[in-house]
């Protein structure tokens, strides 16, 4: 991490603006003193000012408020669909790697699974059970799991034929406890880098599932769901749409950015590399 600091200075900016996203967002209800449901028809379209800092919508509703309570809810999708992937994925990766009966049907499955288009899948399996927290979770997360799992599958498949594992394994230590104690702390690094790409991608996915009407309800405020809203004025309002998508674009980029830094500070291949 002190590698990633100190020649990576991008991946830090990325990481300070991603911190300083998601403080905003977890203050919002102290810093943000306008409900972002309430709605003043008299207001509808004002363009940004003192009174209003990013304007109004179509039904007078304070776009600032509805960005700031929109990110909270955004990021808070994408922290869930990490530790859903992330454990599921690993849990299958492991499994594979691990075992060559189970290996042949979970990849398969995997294999069928992102066969798929993320999006279709997502758009089917709400559209199924309905729009919730849970579901669009879920829906989210299906995609990515194989992504998840065929990278740990790798790294179980390529330490498993170290020297220290099959001295282990020859010794009768149980699977299990080889899997724990050698084979899933050398699979840490490249899970952390990939947790920041579905980060990303599940706050991107969350915001096209609301602009496509399949996600939250309208009342909802999501980076989807207020770019939905806002298309039918855009030509009239452009502040509408202006402020939900610049930081939409800011936070997939901080995150990105900065899984790329993880990626440089902690794989070995990268690790002589400096960024200015």
């Amino acid at each position: 991490m002190k590698t990633l600091l100190r020649q990576n200075r991008l991946a830090f900016l990325g990481g300070c603006v991603l911190l300083l996203l998601v403080a905003a967002s977890l203050a919002a209800p102290w810093i943000v003193h306008a409900d972002p449901s309430f709605m003043q028809p008299r207001m509808r379209l004002k363009p940004p000012g003192a009174d209003f800092l990013f304007g109004t919508d179509a039904l007078g509703r304070d776009v600032y408020a509805r960005v700031a309570y929109g990110s909270r809810m955004s990021l808070a999708i994408g922290a869930l669909v990490v530790l859903v992937t992330i454990c599921l994925g690993t849990l299958t990766g492991l499994a594979a790697g691990a075992s060559r009966m189970l290996d042949g049907i979970l990849m398969r499955i995997m294999d069928g699974v992102m066969a798929i288009p993320g999006i279709l899948l997502a758009v089917a399996l709400v559209s199924l059970v309905g729009a919730s927290l849970a579901s669009v979770v879920v829906a989210i997360s299906v995609p990515e799991i194989p992504r998840v799992a065929r990278l740990v599958r790798s790294v179980v498949l390529s330490v498993r034929e170290e020297p220290y594992v099959e001295a282990a394994v020859g010794l009768g230590v149980p699977r299990y406890k080889v899997v724990w104690r050698h084979i899933l702390p050398n699979c840490i690094a490249p899970l952390i880098v990939q947790a920041s790409y579905v980060f990303a991608a599940a706050i991107l996915l969350e915001a096209v599932l609301g602009f496509l009407g399949v996600g939250f309800s309208p009342e909802v405020p999501t980076f989807g769901n207020i770019l939905a809203e806002a298309r039918p004025v855009f030509q009239r309002a452009p502040w509408t749409t202006v402020a939900p998508g610049l930081l939409l674009a800011a936070t997939v980029l901080a995150v990105n950015v900065f899984g790329d830094g993880l990626r440089d500070s902690l794989d070995p291949k990268f690790a002589g590399r400096s960024h200015d």
